[in-house]
């Protein structure tokens, strides 16, 4: 197999003497490699494959003519018949030359095109009948004139390729031929191995000259755009050097001159900002470090732009900017009042911060005397954590708050946040790097002594990037803040006057640290009076107002409010009975746009109209829950709120083995293996033989299946379940109770009383068992909790069974 080596040759009159006019009916066949040889054309050729050679040195002693063929995978070593195109080119052997690597150059000159027949031999070489094309030359005005365009592209390309000598292009111009023109121009060109074979294969030399000035045009616009694209790159380049020397001459000019460039006025700029800008003497040293740093460095350097953002973030910070805080108690009582109904704790809490802080400013002068202030400086902030379900009102008391105060009121949430950098700050070694959410938050708030919310304390996250936690132990600790340092700023900000305030809905994957730094106030669920209140006041004519009602166009009696509170919402706070309100008043707006209503009087008839079938039966599923043996109700407390548990027991013919099912922890299937030991133990009290665990197979089952549950708050209930079975008493529809229990019966105290109380209440238990040592836990309730329950106090469980088990035997 053959390939190119070099530019086409021109061919004396000697070498034409030796060109045959006989047409050969079989000749042997050469495959070609990335190659076209065209007629009219002489072109250099290397071969260098055993077969090629025996074909070369065969052909070479008889007529010297051979069919060139191009094949179509240029890397094929040794192309078939199959792999290689029907229609080549019969060509003479002019001359020939022995290199000694073993190869032979040739020169061939293009004769005629061929069309392969078939193939009559494969060994030692290709050989084939061959039939010739012939070709004819139009003798049209359009001809000439795309003779005359292919000539005018040909010098233009030459012109942008250095590469093709003046000498080649005057030979490959000098004739009169149209054809013959096109096959040497475009053996010049650059073109594809297709596109190449589809230019030999054409039957006009009309459609090759207009082919072959297809491809020209397209050549010089790639090359012609190459060269502006080298310009450009050279222009942009030399540009920006002649701009650095002109900026150093205008340096030097501005020096001598007293004047200065925008460079100058801009170092100018921040250094006045500086001196505005209050910072403490350790910021204000560091910012004018980095500022003769700035003033030195080119603006083209990338550190310039490094230490530009930096200084602007140092001088935008608020370190003498402040709001003054609105002390006035009974203005903060009526907007706390006006945001939000109930939470009289919190408000109190949040009254007596102002109060302390009202009355420490107007007698500043007394405290300024006393030793302590002369050791170290007052706190000026406080740190609140705000614990409670979802709904009740946790994040909206920042803002009252806030407003309250005439604070600014900054939110930010840090649920899934896992980059301790997120906190802190990044380094400024690294590109992109800036400061951390709190300097970013206090540079938007534009004071330093606002109020900022950090939600969802509880549900950071913790990974190889670090622990943010850990970064907020000294953000939050009234003692150390006065120093925080950001690893962007890497200098000390005071953040003792901003008022922190932290919300979580459970305190259990809060670190012990971080904890012990706040002062925590719990927010537990809503009553149904508060709730009613709440949908009344608030509720209700907010969602007349985003929907576009008026007051006069929807009405909501309590009754209906009522309904929507106990059989379409189950929460301990008011976020889902607010959506309902708002479904209903979507409902209604519906109507009165379709011209049905024009008022809506809501009563519960109507409330289940407009939101469809209840969704929860809280009073009818106590009663049939308990309606059989071995179902106690008891309580538990759930980061969202109260709930109540249905625990079951059964028993069943079996092998004494005892199972527990319902996604049970560690803490409360011991707590199951306790009540069970304990019952077992008073089997006699029960009238319940021996032979009776030895004979049956005891299961206890606590819905629902697929909530993950623990703690040791279930121990009684486990008990009394197990007694109701034993016993075949049903437990009491309308009794509730909670309690960890010990080996021996005694019951310890447990946390969430209130939320499990509100639970109950919610449901229409009206007696609830707790512990003795929970008493004090009372007090927490509301009266109406409290006015409408019993509560039965015990410190041992066998009071639970007489308060809990019915008398009558099911």
């Amino acid at each position: 197999m053959s390939s190119g080596n070099g530019s086409p040759h021109a061919i004396t009159e000697e070498d034409k003497a030796r060109d045959t006019n006989e047409f050969p009916a079989e000749v042997p066949i050469l495959p070609l490699r990335g190659l076209v040889v065209y007629p009219h054309t002489a072109i250099p050729l290397t071969v260098g494959q055993q077969r090629s050679l025996k074909l070369v040195d065969d052909v070479i002693e008889g007529n010297r003519l051979v069919g060139l063929v191009t094949a179509f995978d240029p890397d094929m070593e040794t192309p078939g018949p199959d792999d290689i195109y029907r229609v080549g080119t019969l060509a003479a052997i002019h001359r020939l030359f022995r290199a000694p690597d073993g190869t032979i150059r040739l020169l061939v000159q293009g004769l005629k095109r061929i069309r392969i027949n078939e193939y009559t031999s494969e060994e030692p070489y290709l050989k084939a009948s061959i039939s010739e094309i012939p070709e004819s030359v139009e003798s049209e005005l359009e001809v000439e004139a795309l003779e005359r365009n292919v000539m005018d592209q040909f010098r233009h390309l030459a012109d942008l390729m250095p590469s093709i000598p003046p000498e080649l292009v005057t030979t490959a111009l000098a004739t009169d031929d149209p054809l013959q023109l096109a096959y040497s121009v475009a053996t010049y060109i650059r073109i594809d191995l297709e596109k190449a074979q589809e230019l030999l294969e054409l039957e006009s030399t009309q459609e090759k000259l207009r082919y072959l000035l297809e491809l020209l045009n397209k050549e010089v616009e790639v090359l012609e755009l190459g060269r502006k694209i080298q310009s450009e790159a050279q222009s942009e380049m030399e540009k920006s050097q002649r701009e650095y020397y002109l900026r150093e001459q205008l340096k030097a000019i501005q020096r001598e001159l007293a004047e200065g460039d925008d460079q100058t006025e801009e170092v100018g700029q921040f250094r006045k900002a500086i001196e505005e800008a209050g910072m403490s003497e350790e910021a204000r040293g560091e910012a004018e470090r980095e500022l003769d740093r700035l003033s030195k460095l080119s603006v083209a350097s990338a550190e310039y732009g490094v230490i530009r953002t930096y200084l602007d973030w140092l001088v935008n910070m608020p370190w003498n900017k402040r709001t003054d805080d609105n002390l006035d108690i009974s203005h903060a009582r009526q907007v706390l009042n006006e945001d939000h109904y109930g939470l009289k704790d919190i408000k109190e809490r949040i009254l007596e911060f102002l109060a302390v802080r009202k009355l420490r400013s107007e007698r500043s002068d007394e405290l300024e005397e006393t030793p302590l202030s002369q050791v170290r400086r007052e706190r000026q902030g406080a740190i609140l954590c705000f614990v409670g379900p979802p709904g009740v009102g946790k994040t909206s008391l920042g803002a009252s708050i806030a407003r309250a105060m005439g604070r600014k009121f900054i939110r930010l949430s840090l649920g899934g946040v896992r980059d301790e950098a997120e906190i802190r700050g990044f380094r400024r070694t690294y590109i992109g790097a800036m400061p951390g959410r709190i300097v970013q938050t206090l540079r938007r708030a534009e004071s330093r002594n606002p109020l900022i919310m950090l939600d969802e304390v509880d549900k950071l996250g913790r990974d190889f990037r670090g622990d943010p936690a850990s970064a907020l132990l000294e953000l939050l600790d009234p003692e150390q803040n006065a120093e925080f340092r950001d690893t962007y700023l890497d200098v000390p900000f005071d953040l003792s006057e901003v008022f922190f305030i932290t919300t979580a809905n459970s305190l259990d994957t809060i670190p012990g640290p971080l904890l012990d730094r706040m002062e925590l106030i719990q927010l537990s669920g809503y009553t149904e009076q508060e709730k009613l209140a709440i949908a009344s006041q608030y509720l209700v004519p907010r969602q007349i107002r985003e929907n576009g009602l008026r007051e006069e166009e929807i009405d909501f009696d309590d009754e209906a409010l009522l309904t929507i509170i106990r059989d379409f919402t189950r929460e301990a706070g008011v976020r889902n009975l607010e959506r309902e309100i708002g479904r209903a008043a979507r409902k209604v707006v519906t109507r009165i746009a379709e011209g049905t209503n024009d008022t809506v009087e809501i009563d519960p008839e109507e409330v289940r109209d407009l939101l469809g079938k209840p969704r929860f039966g809280y009073r009818t599923e106590l009663e049939d829950r308990t309606d059989l043996p071995g179902v106690a109700t008891g309580l538990a407390w759930t980061p969202v709120g109260g709930d109540v548990l249905f625990i079951e027991a059964t028993s069943m013919p079996g092998d004494k083995a005892f199972q527990y099912t319902g996604q049970l922890g560690d803490v409360m299937q011991e707590s199951a293996r306790i009540a069970l030991s304990y019952i077992r133990s008073k089997a006699a009290d029960f009238n319940v033989e021996n032979q009776f665990f030895k004979e049956n197979e005891l299961h206890l089952h606590v819905p629902a299946g697929a909530t993950p549950k623990d703690g040791p708050s279930a121990g009684v209930t486990m008990a009394v379940a197990l007694a109701s079975l034993l016993t075949h008493r049903p437990t009491r529809h309308n009794v509730a109770m909670t309690g960890e229990l010990t080996l021996n019966g005694q019951v310890l105290p447990v946390g969430g009383i209130k939320d499990k109380v509100l639970a109950a209440h919610r449901i229409g238990v009206d007696t609830v068992i707790l512990p003795k040592k929970n008493e004090p836990d009372l007090e927490e309730l509301p009266d109406e909790v409290r006015d409408q329950m019993t509560f039965v106090l015990i410190d041992h469980v066998d009071k639970a069974f007489e308060v809990a088990l019915d008398q009558t035997v099911a």
